[in-house]
């Protein structure tokens, strides 16, 4: 580990002295690349100088003891020095441990995300929107930008489906844990009786992708195209923009129709398509994908229960790392970075204790 973090180090002082040659800050694709590099390695030598700076304070309580005769006061100071130093390093090889991890190589893209309505008809349309809205408002709490690409809205405000895609640093590093079945405990209201009604939607998390990551072969395509439809099937465009586009050899299906123009329509069409194909290349990687990304989606089937939202007790559940919160309202507010946070921590944690092991 010592070693990797030594070059960590000198890999970091080699950038940056090279961010500030002009010919570097001239080639704007080199320039890019490096600021790329060193993002992801600041965190990493920061954590190590740390580690290094109570190392250095250990040897040298460590060394004043050792010298012997010293006053009361003095002895208790570098005693003190001693254990809280010893403490801080054990934090910081635990703490490095994880940056030192292989990343994922998608953390930094956007992020398209699809909520269908699952069991609960009208009432599970109906927290599709909560859904969207939840996402949105977190979205809008870290500065990031959502733009609706598809959607299938009901007469009563709900959604059967609405795809998103979300723009923002980190997006998917964020979010990537939201695959999977999500559940509503609540009183719907059109329930006279005031039961509990209990719903279910399912929530896709797609990387976003550029063309270079995915090769579509244009003979594969078919393209249609219709009226874009509101709620109850109602025409809410006289002309057909709308866009459907159909990969036959995979047999995956992508639309659009929240724009006006066809052409944009097409445009967003074709990065869910990407963005689809290369999730499924993903997947076709074999058992050692399914492993790392056990946390996200489980078994590797959406139709694993992920969370509870339980509105009468004012509780959510996530059942993967068994964490309840009675702070509902909060949570569907856009206060969501209590869960996404311990998600994310519990899977470092697994991908360490894999990689020890193995």
């Amino acid at each position: 580990m010592l070693d990797k973090l030594q070059n960590a180090e000198k890999r970091l002082e080699e950038i940056n002295k090279s961010l500030s040659d002009i010919e570097v800050i001239n080639d704007q694709s080199k320039y890019k690349t490096l600021m790329k590099e060193h993002k992801q390695l600041t965190p990493i030598v920061e954590k190590y100088r740390e580690y290094k700076k109570a190392k250095n304070e250990f040897e040298e309580a460590e060394q004043i003891l050792d010298e012997g005769g010293l006053d009361k006061d003095f002895k208790e100071m570098a005693q003190q020095q001693l254990t809280s130093a010893r403490n801080d390093i054990e934090r910081f090889e635990e703490e490095l441990k994880i940056l030192l991890l292989p990343k994922d190589p998608d953390d930094d893209r956007n992020v398209i995300i699809e909520i269908r309505g699952g069991a609960g008809g009208d009432e599970a349309a109906l927290f599709a929107n909560s859904l969207f809205r939840m996402y949105s408002l977190y979205a809008q709490s870290k500065n990031w930008k959502t733009e609706v690409i598809s959607a299938n809205p009901t007469e009563l405000g709900g959604y059967k489906e609405i795809s998103f895609l979300v723009e923002g640093d980190g997006a998917y590093a964020k979010l990537k844990y939201e695959s999977g079945v999500h559940r509503v405990q609540r009183v719907p209201e059109t329930e006279a009786q005031g039961r509990i009604h209990t719903s279910t939607i399912t929530v896709a998390v797609l990387p976003e992708v550029e063309e270079v990551d995915v090769e579509i072969n244009p003979a594969d395509l078919e393209i249609q195209t219709f009226r874009s439809s509101g709620a109850g099937g109602q025409h809410i465009n006289k002309t057909e923009s709308a866009i459907r586009i159909i990969h036959h050899p995979s047999g995956t299906i992508v639309e659009c129709q929240e724009e006006r123009s066809q052409i944009k329509n097409k445009e967003k069409a074709m990065k869910m398509l990407y963005s689809k194909l290369y999730e499924t290349k993903l997947n076709e990687q074999t058992d050692k994908i399914a492993a790392e990304r056990k946390i996200q989606v489980g078994t590797g089937d959406r139709s694993e229960r992920i969370r509870t939202y339980n509105f009468p007790q004012s509780r959510v559940t996530d059942h993967r790392i068994g964490l309840t919160l009675y702070k509902l309202e909060a949570f569907m507010n856009g206060d969501c970075d209590e869960i996404f946070e311990a998600l994310a921590i519990a899977d470092q944690t697994a991908k360490l204790t894999n990689s020890e092991n193995s």
